[in-house]
């Protein structure tokens, strides 16, 4: 026989020793051996599959093993505190980087801890501001021992000084507030400029109080950014003076675990600080990135760094660049997730992983498994043939996911919805509408505003809008939706008791329609507390013109009686011309804005009341601000619309002096404009203490008239005080005289004159510091600055 070439096959493999046996078949016209052939194509392709499946399921559990392996050394040592060799305990306080005890175990001196020895055991002191540390925290928060200041206390050393933390990385927390016990205690917190930046008052009363709510013991909020301040004392009259009196900065929480009365056993108290890291200190840590991530089932130890956003990395940290309140450049860490991280930030491999699996059981066939911030069960037996299986799953769980999310979604703005009701009922929404519906004149112009407007209008109260804030609320800058500037304010609280009463007021202060008064545009009822829109004024505050000079408009001498005319003719307004009698109750020269072509408004009605016609006066606690507070209603408690025309003469006699309200520094420290100006009234020194710029503008027979004129309001008795309405005419009179350059205003106006004998002890009394705050026999408040830009 000749030579045979092998048979191939379709796929090009070759088959020559089953020549014989396929030749056999072809004769009797079977494929059997191609079917066998296929058969064992199929079984060999299904063996690699197997294999590939295998492959991979090795592949899997060798990365999870890694990386649960690294997770797990994280969780093996305990989360550093302090620096390595270095304490970490002082008695029962630890000590956390970047503090330390000893040489290199702090980032720098400022950070430095004494562990010193003591009678109730070791206490740590941190020592440049020699205060006794109770408790670091590596979130940027330190608990201190602060001094009480004592004033004419028996057994106690009197002292104003307090902790300088001037030029260190701490500052006095916003949770601190500071306080004051005793009967008629007036605690002031002071600059080292001598300027009064905060302080509270209390009333008297024999009745048993554990609380601090104005009556034996009053409390209030500190500025941002504290880091130095003195404390001073005044007392409300001679009876009071005599008496024990402490005043202290404290953490608020303090308030809520301590009896009130307990403080007279104690010499210090528990102060929260906040500790920052600046910039420039970041270079003393290093930086970590890892490299050589190849592997999809790896995650890095901390967020890739990203220097266009400011963030660094170090270790399994990850520290964010940022621009604090005074303009500086800070660093803040943290360990991310505290679900799955804890530790110190600040040190190198300083947070540690959590063994999140301990407490938690699997189903019977897998094993619980840490992982990147998470955890979870894995099935050890995975086959290919659960691929689809997986896949369906993944792809049911996706599903699922959405419709949860989209769930949450709907039931969150149904939630939002339903909060928005029930804050405008509470806030008196009902009855607002009611007498929107009514038809009364004018009430259609309370506009009700959505707090999706306002939110949108403030960059949802973003704080770069703040214009102003203190104890009545926080007031923003606000573009509405047709391009209208406004000011938003959002106060802090609200009393639902008197509810109705601030509907009526709302009601009462939107009808009021006059050029000097700051106009309420609206409210909006749908938050936790109101918020009330007013129009917006550019131009500052009058305070701000007379006491910090202004070279782009001067205050002439024409320009100042323009102002007194335009503030007097508001408040004469308000007194007698609107719908009802509206008292301001805290007039004052920070309450009256300038407008872009700098007339004057009056703002500010936080505390005003409005009353019906039959009324005389109006009973309240005591508000106002002192330096401008009518002695008669400090004494009585009875408000009149006399009150506001003292509070007038006060500002009057600012215009004409250029002086503050109260003397903040000097031999006459504490004393008041008022008493200053008729004393000198009196002794006919009145052209000593009258502006140079007002001396050179003015005519003397004009200042006098005018002298005379905030002299008949500063009346001790509010019924020889003239009407706000005699006021107003009396200062049109003389504007138009000066307007005028005549020379015959001392014939057109009459000085009026006063016997020098009212001026009695009743102005030492009254002649108290704190310019700057309001007095509230129940509870103290910051002034407010509402409605204004302050940048200029």
């Amino acid at each position: 026989m000749g030579a045979i070439d092998p048979i191939k096959h379709e796929d090009g493999k070759k088959f020559p020793l089953l020549f014989p046996l396929l030749l056999e078949q072809r004769r009797r016209g079977v494929n059997i051996i191609e079917r066998q052939i296929s058969q064992k194509e199929k079984q060999k392709e299904a063996r690699a599959q197997r294999m590939v499946g295998h492959r991979v399921v090795v592949l899997n559990l060798f990365h999870h093993i890694v990386l649960f392996s690294w997770f797990m050394n994280q969780v093996a040592s305990e989360a550093p505190t302090a620096k390595p060799g270095c304490e970490s305990l002082c008695g029962n306080v630890s000590i956390s980087y970047p503090f330390g005890i000893g040489p290199g175990c702090f980032l720098d001196h400022w950070f430095e801890i004494t562990c010193q020895n003591s009678t109730n055991g070791p206490k740590p002191l941190l020592n440049h501001a020699n205060l006794e540390v109770t408790e670091i925290s590596v979130e940027g928060t330190l608990e201190v021992r602060h001094p009480i200041t004592f004033f004419n206390c028996s057994n106690k050393t009197e002292s104003g000084q307090n902790s300088d933390l001037e030029g260190s990385p701490f500052l006095f927390s916003q949770n601190n507030k500071f306080a004051a016990v005793g009967c008629g205690a007036i605690a002031l917190m002071n600059s080292a400029e001598a300027i009064s930046i905060g302080g509270c008052s209390s009333i008297c009363s024999n009745t048993g109080n554990n609380s601090c709510n104005g009556v034996n013991c009053c409390q209030t909020t500190i500025p941002s950014d504290l880091r130095a301040f003195n404390t001073s004392f005044l007392s409300i009259d001679s009876e009071s003076e005599k008496l024990c009196k402490y005043a202290f900065l404290v953490d608020q929480r303090w308030f809520g675990s301590t009896n009130i009365s307990a403080i007279h056993d104690m010499v210090d108290v528990p102060v929260e600080l906040t500790w920052e890291l600046y910039h420039s200190t970041f270079d003393v840590f290093g930086t970590f990135v890892e490299t050589n991530r190849t592997s999809s089932y790896e995650e890095p130890k901390c967020y890739t760094a990203n220097t266009t956003s400011g963030e660094e990395c170090y270790g399994n940290s990850t520290c964010y660049a940022y621009t604090s309140t005074s303009y500086t450049s800070r660093i803040e860490c943290s360990c991310g997730s505290s679900d799955f991280y804890e530790g110190n930030p600040y040190l190198l491999e300083g947070c540690k992983g959590k063994d999140t699996c301990k407490n938690y059981t699997c189903p019977e066939g897998s094993v619980c498994r840490n992982t990147y911030n998470s955890y979870g069960c894995q099935y050890l037996d995975r086959k290919s043939s659960r691929v689809k299986e997986i896949a369906i799953g993944v792809g049911s769980g996706i599903f699922g996911l959405f419709f949860l999310l989209a769930a949450a979604w709907l039931v969150q703005k149904y939630i939002a919805k339903k909060r928005r009701e029930k804050f405008f009922k509470r806030n008196g929404g009902m009855l607002l509408q009611q007498q929107l519906s009514s038809g009364e004149a004018n009430i259609e112009k309370t506009k009700l505003y959505k707090s999706e407007e306002l939110e949108k209008a403030t960059d949802k109260f973003n704080k770069n809008r703040v214009l102003g804030q203190g104890g009545q609320g926080t007031v923003y800058k606000g573009m509405l939706s047709d391009g209208k500037i406004v000011a938003v304010k959002k106060s802090k609280r609200v009393d639902e008791g008197k509810v109705e009463e601030f509907i009526n007021e709302v009601v009462i202060l939107s009808q009021i329609n006059h050029r000097n008064v700051v106009k309420l545009l609206g409210c909006c009822l749908e938050t936790q507390v109101p918020l009330l829109v007013y129009e917006f004024i550019p131009n500052g505050t009058l305070y701000q013109y007379i006491h910090d000079q202004n070279e782009e408009f001067p205050l002439t001498w024409e320009t100042r009686l323009r102002i007194a005319t335009e503030v007097a003719g508001a408040i004469a307004y308000l007194h007698s011309a609107a719908s009802f009698p509206i008292y301001h109750r805290d007039i004052k020269s920070s309450n009256i804005l300038l407008d872009e072509k700098y007339g004057a408004k009056i703002a500010d009605f936080g505390t005003s009341r409005s009353i019906s016609i039959e009324q005389t006066h109006l009973t309240t606690l005591v508000y106002g601000t002192f330096g401008y507070l009518d002695p008669e209603y400090f004494q009585s408690s009875q408000f009149t619309d006399k009150s506001d025309v003292y509070s007038f003469g006060v500002v009057l006699v600012e215009l004409l002096t250029g002086q503050k309200p109260i003397t903040m520094a000097g031999a006459e420290e504490g004393r008041s404009l008022a008493a200053s100006f008729i004393l000198s009234m009196e002794e006919n020194h009145l052209f000593d203490i009258v502006d140079g710029r007002v001396m050179k503008e003015g005519k003397k027979e004009a200042i006098m008239v005018v002298a005379s004129l905030a002299r008949r309001c500063l009346d001790l008795s509010g019924k020889k005080r003239p009407r706000m309405k005699d006021v107003a005419m009396d200062l049109e009179r003389i504007q138009k005289s000066v307007k005028a350059n005549s020379n015959q205003v001392g014939q057109n106006f009459e000085v009026v004159e006063y016997d020098p004998n009212e001026v009695n002890e009743a102005w030492d009394d009254v002649s108290i510091s704190a310019w700057s705050h309001s007095y509230n026999a129940a509870a103290s408040s910051s002034d407010v600055l509402p409605l204004v830009s302050t940048s200029k």
